[in-house]
């Protein structure tokens, strides 16, 4: 296991060892005031439950980083238990529980390559890309002198997420959705 410099956790990324769980550094403020030591104030998101917290690094301090490792995988089907994934190399199947994936897997369509975090041999987080392609399935037609008004309306996707979408999107349209905040971006091109 890596020891991190101190100088390191200057930068938004880094994933860090703290109560033996993982934690990504999501903001970082260097400060040092005078005769005092230097200390980096920081957002940490516990990689297996979400969760964020607050921590101040002081200088000389020991950092872990987790043993993270990111395996490429096709996503299969979700059930009850949590998303189902297949290892392209191995072909073995990879269980990701529920509670961890159930804000993502509306993302996923069958045969989606995606990225699992695993920590310590264990799955504990999907690595998606910020924007996904996804195909609109069922939508109300536009009318008309609509688009004038700049308004909205609900549309199904090819795996159930319901997004709004601008009234010229109709059914057969590919859309861009976010996954971090799950609404709308722009129609992808065809």
């Amino acid at each position: 296991m890596a020891v991190l410099d101190f100088s390191d956790l200057k930068s938004t990324g880094h994933i860090i060892k703290y109560n033996n769980e993982p934690y990504q550094i999501i903001w970082s403020n260097f400060m040092r005031t005078a005769q005092r030591k230097p200390v980096i104030q920081a957002k940490l998101r516990n990689l297996m439950t979400g969760k964020v917290m607050e921590y101040s690094f002081k200088y000389g301090e020991r950092i872990d980083e987790a043993d993270v490792v990111k395996r490429k995988c096709q996503y299969l089907y979700a059930d009850e238990e949590g998303a189902h994934f297949m290892n392209p190399e191995t072909f073995e199947t990879i269980m990701v529980p529920k509670a961890l994936v159930e804000d993502q897997v509306k993302f996923l369509k069958e045969g989606t390559d995606t990225v699992i975090m695993f920590f310590e041999d264990k799955p504990i987080a999907l690595d998606l890309p910020v924007k996904i392609d996804l195909k609109v399935t069922e939508t109300s037609p536009g009318i008309k002198g609509d688009t004038a008004t700049g308004g909205t309306k609900p549309a199904t996707l090819e795996t159930g997420h319901v997004v709004n979408v601008p009234l010229f999107i109709k059914k057969g349209d590919t859309v861009r959705v976010s996954t971090q905040t799950g609404n709308y971006v722009e129609r992808a091109s065809q």
